[in-house]
């Protein structure tokens, strides 16, 4: 069988759409990939790209479409709601089928070395990570572009592929290898962003949440609402409706409603049937059952 890897590069444009399209097309040029989705958000002016393919294919494009956006992003210009450090922000690779984690791992310390030969300070995270303070994205990213300036100076954030001295134009990049999880946006019907903030915080892990969740709080500018952003680690042990639950009860504290909800890029089938299955109160209900996925098995 096939050996697939997905990866998931965030880069940090999501306001001009040629730019955007320029930088998908090296990934599109490399033959034998799936571009499986992409998004722009104008807010957090970001752009999730999601592609598949065996591990040179996914090296390649990650690496070319890296290569483009260094040479059209210009970070000391970027303004955006979500925390960013680079113009490629994160490369985050994922074992789909016949690939192991440790590939993954491989792959990204590969992608860091080429990447950092640029000029661009490169930090490897999750299972990539060569040190545990390095394995949370939240840390490793924490001060953001405009931090990065002074925090890159100390020992203890020395690159691990690249100069230890900030890149003006192209910031620094995090490449990874991680399990699947779930990008899982919720919209809030209130345009104080310190409400979002107070639910994040309430919500994530790290403030005594729940065990699989990271999340930041985020103005929607355009829509005057705010966002509470999520990151689902492990949608298995912390399910996408026990996080859709807790933020509704958190933001009823505060008289807020859930005004709507997004994946960002593809998700598990499994994560969504969890969710119908809990909410329908389905009994002993099966994967089996879906018929797109039992005449895909037939195949």
């Amino acid at each position: 069988m096939r050996k697939l890897m997905e990866c998931v590069p965030n880069f940090s444009e999501g306001r001009d759409k040629e730019l955007v399209e320029q930088i998908i097309d090296e990934a599109r040029k490399v033959k034998g990939i799936t571009i499986l989705d992409y998004s722009s958000d104008k807010d957090h002016n970001r752009t999730v790209l999601t592609m598949i393919g065996s591990p040179k294919q996914v090296k390649e494009a990650a690496i070319n479409s890296a290569r483009k956006a260094a040479e059209l992003i210009d970070m000391s210009k970027h303004e955006g709601a979500h925390p960013r450090m680079g113009a490629t922000d994160v490369i985050p690779f994922t074992p789909v089928s016949n690939v192991t984690i440790d590939e993954c791992v491989e792959v990204a310390k590969e992608v860091g070395a080429e990447i950092g030969s640029w000029g661009i300070p490169v930090y490897l995270y999750e299972d990539a990570a060569t040190t545990p303070e390095r394995q949370n994205l939240a840390k490793v990213r924490k001060g953001q572009y405009e931090g990065f300036f002074e925090k890159i100076k100390e020992e203890e954030w020395k690159p691990d592929f690249g100069p230890q001295e900030m890149n003006t134009k192209s910031g620094c990049t995090a490449v990874g290898a991680r399990v699947p999880l779930v990008a899982f946006n919720i919209n809030l019907d209130t345009p104080d962003v310190e409400i979002a903030n107070k639910i994040a915080k309430k919500i994530r892990h790290i403030g005594g949440g729940l065990r699989y969740v990271k999340a930041i709080g985020l103005k929607l500018e355009e829509r005057n609402q705010t966002q509470v952003s999520m990151n689902l680690v492990n949608y298995e042990k912390t399910a996408v409706y026990q996080a859709f639950e807790m933020v509704k009860m958190e933001a009823k504290r505060y008289g807020v409603g859930v005004v709507g909800s997004e994946v960002i890029g593809t998700v598990p089938m499994k994560s969504l049937i969890d969710a119908a299955e809990y909410y329908l109160q389905v009994e002993n209900f099966n994967m089996d059952q879906i018929l797109e996925k039992r005449l895909l098995d037939e195949q």
